[in-house]
């Protein structure tokens, strides 16, 4: 069952391109003994991790081409725990759960929102809250304030993911209220989002509440609304047994305080609810 709902979504995602062959990892470790069993795995000793650094601090590539983050550095522990290589693939998000069909990665580490809908496509399991902001020019010139502001303007937001979908949530609940509907202009990612933004194409740009307040501490934009429709934030795996490994190893973590601390220094929120597999039997 699993198979097939994975196969319908790499159908359903057509002839989507896969946005980048660029990919960040390390030597297989040799120290210990894996906890997941190479049959469970796209390569042997090595744990295969989907993503799309465009979400600062959360994944992003520094100046040096270096993938750095939250997201990065908990994939990365949660290999060492399981005694495997970590490899970070960079690919776009519509590309992500047609990659895990065709078994490109093992699992997908990009801040993905928990939905009922992917619920029905692979294993998940939650580890971390999070919700949506707005983000403005700097100096936030058309006063932007709350969500009734947002009608007539246009506002720029990834193509395909959770954020996309609020944002069609948010138009159509201003003409709801009868007001100037607003435009939803999607892009690859989040950084063309940005950099939309910043060039005047876009009155505003949607993204998770870490990277709006990133921004807004560097100076680049105004975090105009914040807190939208929070929800938990999970992997995606294509193999139950190494979704229940992560999730125990997430759990280990989460006693020993490892976790929170690594969410205390990014200033995230972590899931308050078991961390176990939810998902297809």
């Amino acid at each position: 069952m699993l198979r097939r709902l994975l196969l319908a979504a790499l159908l359903a995602a057509g002839s989507a391109p896969w946005a980048s062959p660029w990919i960040q990892g390390a030597a297989a470790q040799t120290a210990c003994t894996p906890r997941v069993a190479d049959a469970e795995l796209v390569k042997p000793r090595t744990l295969v991790m989907s993503t799309n650094p465009t979400l600062p601090p959360m994944q992003f590539v520094d100046s040096q081409g270096t993938l750095r983050g939250m997201r990065f550095e908990l994939g990365s522990e949660i290999a060492r725990r399981l005694c495997l290589a970590p490899e970070h693939v960079r690919v776009e998000f519509a590309a992500m759960i047609p990659g895990l069909a065709a078994r490109r990665w093992d699992m997908i580490n990009t801040g993905m929102f928990y939905t009922e809908e992917r619920a029905k496509l692979m294993p998940l399991v939650r580890y971390e809250q999070q919700a949506i902001s707005v983000s403005v020019p700097r100096g936030n010139p058309r006063n932007v304030h709350r969500i009734e502001d947002l009608a007539g303007l246009t506002l720029g937001v990834e193509q395909g993911g959770f954020e996309f979908r609020r944002s069609q949530d948010l138009a159509k609940a201003l003409e709801e209220k009868g007001l100037k509907p607003a435009t939803i202009r999607p892009f690859d990612n989040f950084a063309v989002s940005f950099q939309a933004l910043r060039a005047g194409q876009v009155d505003a740009a949607i993204s998770i509440d870490s990277t709006a307040k990133e921004y807004d501490d560097r100076g680049d934009f105004t975090r105009a609304i914040s807190g939208l429709f929070g929800t938990p934030i999970n992997f995606g795996f294509r193999s139950k047994l190494l979704a229940e490994s992560v999730a125990q190893v997430l759990t280990e973590m989460r006693k020993d305080g490892s976790l929170a601390a690594l969410f205390d220094r990014y200033g995230v929120q972590g899931y308050d609810g078991p961390i176990q597999v939810v998902g297809p039997n």
